[in-house]
């Protein structure tokens, strides 16, 4: 990403009003990037990470792993950063031609789709809860092994309950707990993540392309 000095100015203020946290630098990075994007610091509460996720996600990055999100808006928001870096692949699961599916919402049966074609991807779930939901079935049958999944849907009927099924489904992850959340966020977590993966594993990846 390029940042300009407003950028850097806004970022400065951030820091200065959260001072001291617990977060290690890396997840203090992704929370300030999403506070940036929402103006929003309650973020910085919200965001929980699995233990081995950014390290997970980083390798998987490097690795020019598939990425399938669920929405337009992420893909959109994600595709330039990766351009400029990784070069991953994008898929949408709301783009993907699927046959009707009775029951389940053309993001999720996307996903699912999606997920079974490339069971070790990225996985960022940024608007669609039922997307999200349809991906975590999958892994709790044991059918699909991601690499690493962004949930960020914002949602009042259940969405706690899927965030918690994919915590308990020990499964590489970050994710937004509680009601809020959006496409915004999903997309300012993967390019802070696609950002300081690049300064891990970019020289490597120069020179494999």
């Amino acid at each position: 990403m390029e940042w300009h000095l407003s950028d850097a100015q806004s970022l400065a203020i951030i820091d200065h009003e959260i001072g001291q946290t617990s977060l290690a630098p890396a997840e203090y990075e992704i929370a300030r990037r999403v506070i940036y994007e929402t103006a929003d610091f309650e973020y910085l509460s919200l965001i929980r990470f699995a233990d081995r996720a950014l390290p997970a996600g980083g390798a998987a990055l490097a690795a020019r792993s598939t990425i399938v999100v669920d929405v337009p808006m992420v893909q959109v928001g994600i595709v330039p950063n990766l351009q400029r870096t990784f070069a991953n692949p994008v898929y949408c699961s709301t783009e993907t031609i699927t046959r009707p599916q009775k029951g389940k919402t053309q993001a999720a049966w996307g996903m699912q789709t999606l997920a079974r074609r490339y069971p070790e991807a990225i996985f960022v779930i940024g608007e669609s809860q039922t997307a999200l939901v349809g991906l975590v079935e999958l892994i709790e049958e044991e059918n699909i092994k991601p690499a690493l999944v962004i949930g960020t849907p914002a949602g009042f009927v259940g969405a706690d309950v899927a965030k918690q099924r994919l915590h308990d489904a020990e499964v590489p992850y970050i994710c937004v707990y509680g009601r809020k959340g959006s496409p915004v966020v999903a997309v300012a977590i993967v390019n802070a993540l696609v950002d300081l993966a690049w300064q891990a594993y970019g020289q490597t990846a120069n020179d494999d392309r």
